[in-house]
C-alpha cells in the first residue's frame, strides 16, 4: 500500500501512475479519482491538465489491451514491452496488418482524428477493405481496420487525444513524447517494476495482469534480476517489508489498480468480500472500502448538482476511529470532484458498473 501511495503521499500524477503501473482509464472520471485520492490537495483539473496540457501522462492502451493512462517518460518501456506480443486480428492478414499501422502512423502524425476520420484517412491510405464494416461491436458493426488498433499502439503509432465533444479521438504517441522507441528490453523493465508494485508474484499472476501469454513471460522471467520467496518472486534484493499491516480505512474506485492487480485473491478479498466485491471472481467492478488493507465493504456516489450522495456499505462494524477515518476519506473523495458529500452508511443497492 505504501509503494501505491496509499499509506504514503503521493506529490505528482506521473509519480503516482508510474507506482500502480498505469491507472485503468476506461472509465476517466475513476482513474482521475485513483490518482487524486493518492495525492493530497490536488484538483481534477490538475490531474487533467497532467493528461491534455502538461503531457506527463499519456492516455493510451496498457496492461490487457485495455485503456490506462501511463507515465509519457516510460512510454518507451511500455512499447518496447508490449511490442513483442504477437499481434492477433482475426479479420486482418499479417500484410493488411503492417498496411493498417502504416497508415495510422502517418495519418495521426501531427492530427486528431476520431475514429469517422480516421476510417477515411485509413481507407484512403490502404483501400476500401479496411472499411469494410465486419467487426462486431454493441449491437453495430466496426470497420475491418479496427482490429488493428491494439498492433497500432502497442507498435507506438496511435495514443488518445482529447475527446472532440463526445466522440473519442487520435493521435500520435510522438506529439507527448518526440522520437519516442521501443526500449529494447523494456518487458524486463516491466517485470521489474511491476514486481516492486506487486511482488511477490508469480508468472502466472504477471501473465494475468499484463495480459500476454505464458512462454512469453516465462522468457521474460529468464531475463530478468529476480529471486523467489514465499508467495512468488520479487526483485533481487527487494525484500524489505513493514513489520505491521497498515491501519485504517480507504476508498478506492472502480478498476482501481491496487484491487486490480494485487495477488491473491483470497488475502485481499477475505470472507464476505468474495462473494460481494468481485464479479466472478474479477476485481474492479465495484469501488471498494478498504479496511486495515484487505477489502471490506464496498461503495456507490452518485451526483445530482453539487451535491455527492455516498453510500458505503461496511461488512462489519466500524469502531469509532475508521468511522472518523471514513468520514474524511469521504470529505476527499467531495473536495476532489468539487461537490458536498453527504454519507450514508448502509446498502450498497447497485450492480457493478453502476
Amino acid at each position: 500500500m505504501a509503494r501505491h501511495f496509499l499509506t504514503v503521499p503521493g506529490s505528482s500524477p506521473a509519480e503516482v501512475v508510474r507506482a500502480m503501473c498505469g491507472a485503468h482509464a476506461q472509465v476517466m472520471s475513476a482513474a482521475e479519482l485513483s490518482i487524486g485520492l493518492r495525492i493530497p490537495g490536488i484538483t481534477r483539473q490538475r490531474v487533467r491538465d497532467a493528461i491534455w496540457v502538461d503531457r506527463t501522462l499519456v492516455k493510451t492502451r496498457g496492461p490487457r489491451g485495455t485503456v490506462h493512462l501511463l507515465p509519457t517518460e516510460d512510454l518507451p518501456v511500455w512499447l518496447g514491452a508490449q511490442g513483442r506480443l504477437a499481434d492477433r486480428p482475426q479479420l486482418l492478414t499479417a500484410e493488411q496488418t503492417d498496411a493498417v499501422v502504416a497508415a495510422i502512423a502517418d495519418a495521426l502524425r501531427e492530427a486528431e482524428l476520431t475514429t469517422e476520420e480516421l476510417t477515411d484517412a485509413v481507407v484512403a491510405r490502404t483501400g476500401s477493405w479496411a472499411g469494410d464494416r465486419v467487426k462486431d461491436a454493441f449491437q453495430d458493426k466496426w470497420p475491418r481496420w479496427t482490429e488493428a488498433i491494439t498492433a497500432a499502439t502497442n507498435r507506438g503509432a496511435m495514443c488518445f487525444a482529447p475527446n472532440k465533444g463526445r466522440r473519442t479521438a487520435y493521435t500520435s504517441p510522438q506529439r507527448w513524447l518526440p522520437g519516442v522507441t521501443p526500449k529494447p528490453d523494456g518487458a524486463v523493465d516491466l517485470l521489474h517494476r511491476y514486481l516492486h508494485s506487486y511482488g511477490p508474484a508469480t508468472p502466472e499472476h504477471f501473465a494475468r495482469w499484463l495480459g500476454a501469454p505464458r512462454r512469453f513471460v516465462d522468457e521474460v522471467f529468464e531475463q530478468a534480476d529476480v529471486t523467489e520467496v514465499a508467495g512468488g518472486f520479487v526483485v533481487r534484493g527487494d525484500t524489505e517489508w513493514p513489520d505491521e499491516p497498515p491501519r485504517g480505512v480507504w476508498l478506492l474506485p472502480y478498476f482501481d489498480a491496487f484491487v486490480v492487480g494485487s495477488h491473491p485473491r483470497e488475502q485481499l478479498f477475505p470472507g464476505r468480500a468474495w462473494q460481494r466485491a468481485l464479479a466472478g471472481g474479477q476485481a474492479g467492478n465495484y469501488p471498494v472500502l478498504l479496511v486495515d488493507g484487505v477489502v471490506a465493504g464496498v461503495w456507490h456516489q452518485r451526483r445530482s448538482g453539487s451535491r455527492i450522495a455516498v453510500t458505503v456499505e461496511p461488512f462489519g462494524e466500524l469502531t469509532a476511529a475508521q468511522r472518523r477515518g471514513l468520514d474524511a476519506r469521504v470529505e476527499r473523495v467531495g473536495e476532489f470532484l468539487e461537490g458536498r458529500p453527504e454519507l450514508t452508511v448502509g446498502a450498497v443497492s447497485v450492480g457493478p458498473h453502476a
